[in-house]
């Protein structure tokens, strides 16, 4: 694990469980490890450089943010979203993103770093890398809800998005899923920096919809395809 193990600068001089989990949690979000993969703690602990007491807490932490499953007698796998998974998902995203962008109404806060976002997933899709365009999305949403200004609401978000990406990394053709959302990136934040919050609010409400009709016919579609096939 090559990679994994340049990893290990990050952790500095205290091997924490919580940065341990950091590290893992960023694989899992970028495909590194895929939906369904087992988790060795040789390889993982030997590429980080860490105990086994350690990498079992940081597994522990990831099971709880649902990120990762204890099989017993088998090991820890990385998740398979169920559609109903991903249904609820979406709900907890619309009450959130939705209900910080209401309160900006009463507390406008600077666009700079979702504005950003917009601009790294213009650039990614501009270089046909729709891997890089589908993060600029989350991190598009995760800057959305960052102005919040609760460290409480980005915790609770960044576990969200990177459980969502696990049923991004299981669609076979991530350009079809993230391509119409770019331009309405780019629209909510227009309606966002014109300080038009009611409209933006019902842009994000359609905007949630429709992403989540569309992965849940595709997601649907695939993982029932992937059954038939072990079948």
């Amino acid at each position: 694990m090559p990679e994994l193990a340049g990893d290990r600068a990050l952790l500095g001089r205290t091997s924490t469980a919580e940065r341990v989990a950091d590290i893992l949690r960023s694989r899992i979000a970028e495909g590194y490890f895929p939906p369904g993969t087992r988790l060795s703690e040789d390889s993982i602990g030997g590429a980080l450089g860490v105990s086994r007491n350690t990498l079992r807490e940081a597994f522990r932490l990831l099971t709880h943010e649902r990120l990762l499953e204890h099989q017993l007698n088998r090991g820890v796998f990385v998740r398979v979203l169920t559609v109903e998974d991903v249904e609820d998902i979406y709900r907890t995203r619309q009450l959130v993103e939705c209900g910080v962008v209401r309160a900006l109404a009463l507390r406008p806060r600077p666009l700079d770093p979702v504005a950003a976002t917009v601009r790294d997933g213009l650039r990614a899709a501009a270089d046909g890398q729709w891997r890089e365009v589908s993060t600029a999305n989350i991190h598009f949403h995760r800057e959305l809800v960052s102005l919040s200004g609760s460290a409480r609401t980005d915790e609770l978000m960044r576990s969200v998005l990177a459980e969502l990406r696990l049923a991004f990394h299981v669609v076979a053709e991530p350009r079809l899923l993230h391509e119409p959302y770019l331009a309405r990136n780019q629209e909510l934040l227009s309606v966002l920096e014109a300080g038009d919050y009611a409209r933006a609010e019902t842009l994000l409400v359609a905007y949630l919809d429709d992403s989540r009709r569309e992965l849940v016919e595709v997601y649907g579609q695939r993982m029932a395809g992937q059954s038939a096939d072990a079948g």
